[in-house]
């Protein structure tokens, strides 16, 4: 497989481990916390549709195509799911049609970024993540659901 498409890959499932760590015991109303712009379902729902929208790019037939957010546990499927498919074609080896840069720099630092944002939002929401030490974290390509490896190194 070829390099960047291999190292994209991996900044997918480091994105998913990062995803899962600040959405996992999050409590139901935190979706609706509203401490810091939008909402961490409309955000979460915006990363669902980056993924479906990078699908399509990387296929050649760009469409963006924003959604309203959809209950919590919906949305947090949705992003992995469209993760999972995009991860999914990128290992296929079919034709990509957009260049792999692009994809990092827009829609995989984007949702970096909003991670951020939901573990920025969980601690000021009083349920704040617990930190860790993601260089040692087992994160491998293809590893892109939000059934993740636990911890390897947690800061107490």
């Amino acid at each position: 497989m070829d390099e960047k498409r291999e190292l994209l890959r991996h900044a997918l499932a480091t994105l998913a481990y990062r995803a899962t760590r600040a959405l996992e015991g999050a409590p139901d109303h935190f979706a609706g916390f509203a401490g810091a712009g939008r909402l961490p379902v409309q955000i979460l729902a915006h990363m669902g549709d980056l993924f479906e929208w990078s699908l399509t790019a990387a296929m050649g037939q760009e469409q963006w195509r924003p959604t309203q957010p959809r209950a919590w546990a919906e949305e947090q499927q949705r992003f992995f799911s469209s993760l999972m498919t995009f991860d999914a074609f990128l290992a296929s080896g079919g034709p990509l049609h957009a260049p792999v840069e692009r994809l990092l720099q827009g829609p995989v630092a984007d949702a970096l970024t909003h991670v951020g944002q939901l573990a920025m939002m969980r601690r000021l929401s009083g349920n704040p993540t617990v930190g860790e030490n993601f260089y040692v974290a087992s994160i491998a390509p293809g590893q892109v659901g939000a059934d993740q490896p636990a911890p390897v190194q947690p800061f107490k």
